[in-house]
């Protein structure tokens, strides 16, 4: 992970603009950036090859492709050995419905981000991909009601 990249005010803006809509164009990225459009660009280059900018992406509406339920699941592993934990890593990697997946420290070993049309959806996914996973121990859920902000990214402080 990049973390001794020198990132100067002009970077971060464009860092900041990017992250704010990645479909800017390179013209009106180097207008906010007080840039031409060929050394604008050569820096956004620049900070894609050096890791900073890892990619883009569409941000989709959930509710709009049928996935009414977002659900998070606490999981802990009978074992935590690093060949355990990676094994558990790389199932979770191949379920489409888990769509962030962290290692915590303390109790509970992963916490996990899933998505669902419905709830008869997510039980059959909890029972069939994930208590049966191997290693797992235990699986405490909550289901989301409500979102009251869903940023993306980081915040991007100034130079």
């Amino acid at each position: 992970m990049p973390n001794d990249v020198a990132l100067d005010a002009i970077d971060r803006n464009i860092l900041r603009d990017l992250q704010d809509d990645g479909r800017m164009t390179n013209v009106e990225l180097a207008r906010r950036a007080g840039l031409t459009a060929p050394p604008c660009l050569r820096r956004v280059r620049a900070l894609e090859e050096a890791g900073v900018i890892e990619g883009y992406h569409a941000k989709l509406n959930s509710g709009a492709l049928g996935y009414g339920i977002t659900v998070f699941a606490l999981v802990s592993l009978r074992s935590q050995a690093e060949d355990d934990l990676r094994l558990f890593e790389q199932h979770v990697a191949e379920l489409a419905e888990v769509r962030e997946c962290h290692m915590l420290n303390g109790e509970i070993d992963f916490i996990l981000k899933i998505v669902a049309h419905d709830l008869q959806g997510f039980q059959q996914f909890l029972t069939s991909k994930l208590t049966t996973a191997p290693n797992v121990a235990s699986v405490k859920t909550s289901l989301t009601i409500r979102t009251s902000k869903d940023v993306p990214g980081i915040p991007v402080d100034p130079a």
